[in-house]
């Protein structure tokens, strides 16, 4: 499928199965017994072609592998580039199925690997390269530490064992973290204007910390921000202002449920 970014670029997702068994027929078979070992997943190969930028040989398409690959920073653009086309696409599937349950999002940390590469159209159409190399997608240093400050593992057994109750507001920003990682701004501001309402009355008087109440003290004083923001969601796309104030308030919003979750083990 063919897409354009918001500059007008084209780029073209490539989605193959690999693995799939064999279809079988239609005919009715009669039951089995089920097999002792699992049967191998199906995986799927994405392709993302970033088909507005052309190389003129393959000499030069080479050289710009080899800088590719020698620049961490690159790295990081061109599978974040892909992985928003990939969910632009995921997105625009759960819309047209109208499914609230299709996936619409997916991380690098979840591919098997992850390869940037070059070839033919005729190639990169069937998820082939004329030369490519693998490269690590794994989770950012900064996410790393997260995730281990909060150590989640913990959290899944007292959530499951009803040791402990999720908030509401969770839930809410993160839906507005993942719609504006994926550049769905409108949807973002919304979220976040329910979200910061419910954490505001939720997570009053949580923790005894002065950075914890500092924090609060922001959010309570800049909550009409989120209610303009929204407003002007609703009305179409925001200003670069609105933009920013939403990254804003959901930056310090997970600040305080991060700090709650360290502080309270």
């Amino acid at each position: 499928m063919r897409g354009l970014d918001a500059g007008g670029a084209e780029s073209v997702l490539v989605l193959q199965k690999v693995g799939a068994p064999a279809a079988g027929g239609r005919r009715r078979r009669k039951p089995r017994r089920p097999e002792p070992e699992a049967a191998p997943l199906t995986l799927t190969r994405v392709t993302a072609i970033r088909a507005f930028a052309r190389f003129g040989s393959e000499e030069a398409a080479a050289r710009w592998l080899q800088e590719a690959l020698e620049a961490e920073d690159t790295i990081e653009v061109l599978v974040d580039e892909a992985l928003e086309l990939l969910n632009h696409a995921l997105h625009a599937q759960a819309l047209a199925s109208a499914d609230p349950h299709s996936r619409q999002s997916l991380s690098a940390e979840g591919a098997e690997r992850v390869l940037i590469g070059f070839g033919s159209g005729e190639e990169t159409a069937a998820g082939r390269f004329r030369d490519a190399r693998e490269v690590d997608a794994g989770p950012r240093s900064s996410r790393r530490r997260r995730e281990e400050e909060l150590r989640p593992q913990e959290r899944v057994a007292a959530i499951l064992g009803g040791r402990e109750r999720s908030d509401a507001c969770e839930t809410l920003l993160l839906r507005a973290r993942a719609d504006l990682d994926a550049g769905r701004e409108r949807e973002a501001a919304l979220q976040l204007r329910v979200g910061l309402e419910a954490l505001l009355a939720e997570l009053r008087g949580a923790l005894g910390d002065p950075g914890h109440e500092e924090d609060m003290g922001t959010l309570e004083a800049r909550r009409g921000e989120a209610g303009e923001a929204a407003n002007e969601a609703i009305e179409g796309e925001l200003g670069r202002e609105r933009r920013l104030q939403v990254e804003e308030l959901l930056e310090i919003s997970e600040r305080v449920l991060r700090r709650r979750r360290i502080l309270q083990g």
